[in-house]
């Protein structure tokens, strides 16, 4: 079992779980969200996302669903543990049992949000929960775009964080549910490499241009150590 600590919660990691992961966080730090409202994590692993959105957002609410049994039973536990366990549930389901679930209700979340499996392409992993978590076998951003469109709200956003070279997909995918990419942050390790990561915000508002940003995550110049801009946005969350 490992610990992960940040300011104000630890996230409990069993070692068969999916770990707590750059990708997740930076999701958590990055996005906009609203002040209040009712959000959803989809494949939430250990909750950290949804915990990060429920620090951020002092009057939301936050859904978080797994389609793996021990991965929301260790995200249930992690929220029963955090300040903002009253704002945080957790629930072992599939998005389409989740769907049910509504019962039929229409512009539910203000906003959606998900580290969502990304490997179309890849090997399957003989581990069957790193294969569900890991390949969009289990669940893609098709799927959570597909119920965005119909659950999301009028001014709401869903947001993703994904492999760079999904860009053009992922927006093409968007357009086609009516979503239009409102912001996207490039993430790079150090200044020369190219992105390997993007955090992409989703709208039904036709932008005439989206907001583009860069974020790079370790200084060349100092061995193993952040750079001031991920350090400053990261700073709410981690001990150090």
């Amino acid at each position: 079992m490992s610990i992960f600590h940040f300011k104000h919660f630890d996230v409990v990691n069993d070692r068969s779980a999916m770990k707590v992961n750059t990708d997740g966080v930076l999701l958590g730090a990055l996005m906009v969200l609203p002040e209040g409202g009712r959000m959803l994590d989809v494949g939430t692993g250990t909750g950290t996302i949804a915990l990060m959105a429920a620090q951020r957002c002092a009057h939301a609410v936050v859904d978080a669903i797994d389609i793996d049994e021990p991965s929301a039973s260790e995200a249930a536990a992690n929220f029963a543990a955090s300040p903002w366990a009253e704002r945080l549930h957790a629930h072992n389901l599939s998005l389409d049992a989740y769907e049910e679930s509504l019962a039929g209700e229409a512009e539910v979340f203000d906003a959606i949000f998900s580290n969502p499996p990304y490997f179309d392409n890849s090997l399957v992993n003989p581990d069957e929960r790193k294969t569900d978590a890991r390949h969009t076998s289990s669940m893609s951003y098709r799927e959570i775009l597909a119920f965005a469109e119909k659950y999301l709200k009028e001014e709401g956003r869903v947001a993703f964080v994904l492999p760079s070279e999904e860009e053009k997909r992922l927006c093409r995918e968007a357009r086609s549910r009516g979503f239009f990419l409102e912001r996207i942050v490039r993430v790079r390790t150090t200044p020369k490499k190219q992105p390997r990561r993007m955090v992409a915000e989703f709208t039904r508002t036709r932008r005439e241009q989206a907001v583009e940003e860069d974020l790079v995550l370790m200084d060349p110049t100092k061995e193993n150590q952040r750079t001031r801009e991920y350090a400053d946005l990261m700073s709410d969350f981690y001990t150090n």
